[in-house]
């Protein structure tokens, strides 16, 4: 799956896209994705400027947005809003720097209506960089409902 494919599905724009290209997608089971590190990410410029890595959160987050797109790409979830709800048993093993590829697995473990449980991994010429247990809110979309101009409402309503 290319960018184009993948703006179709998730709401991330640059800069915050940090997935460059799914390289295995099995809605719902398993998903594989590519992030290229590079020197011109935003954040090297202030995060670590003299050995400069990656930081932690945004190996996260890519592991996330490839978790959202093995989600958003099943014709049943396609319109939820996937939000973190938790992350547990996460470990940085080694720093991810400029250069490197990240590859990033998402294995579903549970689905419910609400809730999907996954194990990520991000990984960097087969070594383990980071992992962790992802629990993502599958919310609805908010509706479209609108207040007629003309309606009374009261002050205190929220």
């Amino acid at each position: 799956m290319i960018l184009s494919d993948l703006h179709a599905l998730l709401p991330h724009r640059y800069p915050y896209l940090l997935i460059d290209r799914m390289i295995q997608l099995d809605p719902l089971h398993r998903m594989v994705a590519i992030k290229n590190v590079s020197m011109n990410e935003p954040y090297f410029q202030g995060h670590y400027p003299e050995s400069p890595h990656m930081p932690a959160t945004m190996i996260l987050e890519a592991l996330a947005q490839t978790g959202y797109a093995g989600i958003l790409s099943d014709s049943e979830l396609r319109g939820r809003l996937p939000f973190f709800a938790s992350l547990t048993n996460v470990k940085f093993r080694r720093p991810v720097i400029p250069g490197d590829q990240l590859r990033l697995e998402m294995d579903v473990l549970k689905l419910r209506d609400r809730f999907i449980k996954m194990q990520g991994r991000a990984l960097v010429d087969g070594v383990l960089v980071a992992e962790g247990t992802f629990v993502f809110n599958l919310a609805k979309p908010p509706s479209n409902s609108h207040i007629h101009p003309t309606a009374s409402i009261h002050a205190s309503a929220i």
